[in-house]
């Protein structure tokens, strides 16, 4: 989390932003408050990606098809301006550090009993995504954040929006979009994107999280070497717990129609015993993760407004702008009965403070992160949920 800088907006839309939580391919992402106080994260869309017509109808659609993700275990988008003139997202705030900041630099591999319960929340998360008729194609360590509660996936379908375009302009629908490492075998031959492919990712995350290693390399060797071994041979799963070793490697097949479903792998890791309407059923972290996430949920409570944030709302450029048509912002964090999105940065120390809040993401990601317990009422779908 950093202080905003002197080219950050003070206000998007109705929301008074408080720091700046990353910035990745689509643009950058703050910790925001509503008027009604509910803590937010907001993506604000790169100015040339949002001079781009091509890209702007994307956005718009793929905003729309996240607005129907319901459940517990994702982060919910609450309000967007897809029609201003730079647009923007805000999704709930979810006070929690990435999988990968988890792994990679706070804690190392985590223990079998956490990797099952983890792989369990995944896969609800999946069943919800599934079910509003997105398939992610981008589940990595730093799009899941990690609570007190259980996981949260964010980023689920937004960043797709990024697929019409390159850095040096417009691109086919259908070029290659994921993360190297994290990429199911279609997505490297480029071809049809189905649900199984999130299974295929989710293989991959969980040997991650197993043992702090990619199943198929790193990229050191270059990003098309590891393409290939995604592509045609079988992952290094050494160091993966034997109770979930099968599960993993059956994951992580080539054929798509043979990994197992959703439902399967809830079966697999006795989902019903070990988590419930959005929460671990008992605690799921390590010790030291969860002080962690108690010291980060007393600073996001001691977050104070940034000085001049009172006064009228400007735009994204310190512009003064009205809100654009669409979904009018806060209507609001009273009804969103769901958990809240995420978004911590290396090195932010996460937990839920008191209320459901949003995201914001990791640099050089495109996504939002979200925290708070979650409520006792599942949410529905619909596009009104903040």
């Amino acid at each position: 989390m950093e202080k905003l800088g002197p080219g950050d907006p003070q206000q998007i839309g109705a929301y008074r932003l408080l720091a700046r939580l990353g910035a990745g391919g689509m643009g950058h992402v703050y910790l925001a408050r509503s008027e009604r106080g509910r803590t937010v994260a907001v993506k604000l869309v790169r100015e040339e990606l949002a001079a781009q017509e091509e890209f702007r109808e994307r956005f718009r659609q793929e905003v729309q098809a996240a607005r129907r993700v319901g459940g517990y275990w994702t982060a919910p988008v609450l309000d967007a301006d897809t029609e201003a003139a730079v647009p923007w997202v805000a999704t709930g705030y979810v006070a929690g550090p990435s999988l990968q900041q988890v792994v990679g630099h706070d804690h190392g591999a985590l223990p079998e009993r956490t990797v099952r319960i983890l792989a369990a929340g995944l896969a609800h998360a999946l069943k919800d995504i599934h079910a509003a008729g997105i398939v992610h194609r981008d589940l990595k360590p730093s799009n899941v954040l990690v609570t007190i509660d259980g996981p949260r996936v964010i980023d689920f379908g937004i960043a797709r929006a990024l697929e019409t375009v390159t850095d040096g302009g417009l691109t086919r629908t259908g070029a290659l979009v994921g993360s190297p490492g994290f990429m199911a075998p279609e997505q490297v031959r480029g071809d049809r994107i189905t649900p199984a492919c999130d299974v295929f990712c989710l293989g991959s995350v969980l040997a991650y999280a197993a043992t702090g290693a990619l199943p198929f390399g790193t990229a050191n060797s270059g990003v098309h070497a590891m393409m290939f071994r995604i592509a045609q041979e079988e992952p290094d799963l050494e160091g993966v717990p034997e109770g979930i070793a099968d599960l993993v490697r059956q994951c992580l097949r080539k054929d798509p129609a043979a990994r197992p479903s959703l439902d399967r792998i809830l079966q697999r890791t006795g989902a019903d015993d070990t988590v419930s309407d959005g929460r671990a059923l008992d605690p799921w972290l390590p010790s030291a993760l969860v002080a962690q996430l108690g010291r980060h949920a007393v600073r996001l409570l001691d977050t104070e407004d940034p000085e001049g944030a009172a006064g009228p709302a400007e735009g994204a450029r310190g512009t003064a702008r009205p809100v654009a048509a669409g979904p009018q912002p806060e209507r609001d964090a009273a009804r969103a009965p769901g958990p809240v999105a995420a978004g911590p940065q290396a090195g932010r120390d996460a937990a839920q403070p008191p209320g459901p809040v949003a995201a914001g993401p990791q640099p050089g990601y495109d996504a939002a992160r979200a925290p708070g317990p979650v409520p006792a009422e599942k949410p529905g779908p619909g596009p009104d949920r903040a």
